[in-house]
């Protein structure tokens, strides 16, 4: 599948934690970095998510907020 989002990192669940309705996921991606990801337990599923996978991070945005 190709996808329009050019910020696509790939890495390996680390883990999943479900909730009622969303799940957090995170994938470790090269560097040691950790992307955590908000998204719905039927997502999950239908993706076959596991610990060990590979999958990607796909970031699409059109603003990123910054603090200190």
């Amino acid at each position: 599948m190709k996808l329009s989002a050019m910020n696509q990192l790939q890495g390996k669940v680390l883990s999943i934690k479900k909730g009622a309705v969303m799940a957090q996921v995170k994938i470790g991606i090269a560097g040691g970095a950790v992307v955590t990801a908000l998204i719905g337990i039927e997502s999950v599923k239908r993706l076959g998510l596991k610990k060990g996978d590979t999958a990607y991070a796909v970031i699409k945005s059109t603003s990123v907020i910054v603090g200190k």
